[in-house]
């Protein structure tokens, strides 16, 4: 049996529980106190409820960060002190240079490490791949409802409540997009990672009265040729912010600790 360790009991984490694979289990979770007797009852007392990831006094096999940008800013470098392996779905926090290169030394000095997990986006081994030979540009658009961008800095942009047809609200860099709209832009991160970095990738955000779902369009050129990859995610029912197919890489992340990352 692997134990992981949950940081955030929120919409996707509770998802990816939900889902876990059979011969993985949770032994902590690391969330706000005001969490903390849910997550008792959830699980019977059998799950230690934590608020911070050095109160743990066991050995997860994965650490597990399904909550926020914030979290990963203020968890992540403990993790990583302590050996262990954190796999990042907020990977908007690592637009944050600072924050990068900080767990960045602490895997070299302690030897842990960060995992960028694909989140809601896919494509991202053949960009890896593609980034090997060099490459000349990375575009990304993402196409969201309006229900989708409330609550972020889209509502000083456009009136999300007149829109009538899709429009683009902002076009930047990644590193731009995932400061600017961290519930929403960590996929615009998670290709910069794996690709031409925070600065060269090219982002645009878009608001679609007209859809429900999480639209993401890629498009890469190099010296490899070029891709195109449009993926038409649903978001979750709890979250319309997140995609279903984040949390589903968190649960493969889990998964992989069990068969290796190999299927037969």
């Amino acid at each position: 049996m692997k134990n992981i360790m949950m940081i955030g009991y929120g919409a996707m984490a509770k998802e990816v529980l939900s889902r876990l694979p059979e011969g993985v289990d949770v032994g902590w979770i690391v969330a706000r106190a005001a969490h903390h007797a849910a997550i008792d009852s959830a699980f019977g007392g059998k799950v230690q409820a934590l608020t911070h990831p050095d109160h743990c006094t066991g050995q997860p096999d994965l650490v597990l960060e399904c909550a926020s940008q914030q979290a990963v800013a203020e968890f992540g470098e403990a993790v990583v002190k302590r050996g262990w392996s954190l796999a990042v779905i907020s990977t908007g926090a690592l637009a944050d240079a600072a924050l990068q290169l900080r767990l960045q030394q602490a895997g070299r000095q302690y030897q842990g490490r960060v995992i960028v997990l694909s989140g809601a986006v896919a494509g991202m081994d053949g960009l890896a791949s593609a980034r090997e030979g060099g490459l000349d540009s990375v575009t990304y658009q993402a196409s969201k409802s309006p229900a989708s961008w409330r609550g972020s800095l889209a509502e000083k942009l456009i009136d999300l409540d007149k829109v009538s047809e899709a429009r683009v609200f902002f076009e930047g860099s990644a590193r731009e997009a995932a400061r600017l709209f961290p519930a929403n832009a960590n996929v615009a991160a998670t290709i910069a990672l794996n690709g031409l970095g925070m600065d060269a990738t090219r982002v645009r955000l878009q608001v679609d009265p007209h859809t429900r779902r999480n639209t993401h369009r890629l498009q890469v050129c190099g010296s490899f040729g070029e891709f195109h990859i449009e993926l038409s995610g649903n978001p979750l029912a709890s979250n319309p912010k997140t995609s279903t197919l984040a949390a589903l890489s968190a649960v493969q992340a889990c998964r992989r600790l069990i068969d290796g990352g190999f299927i037969a």
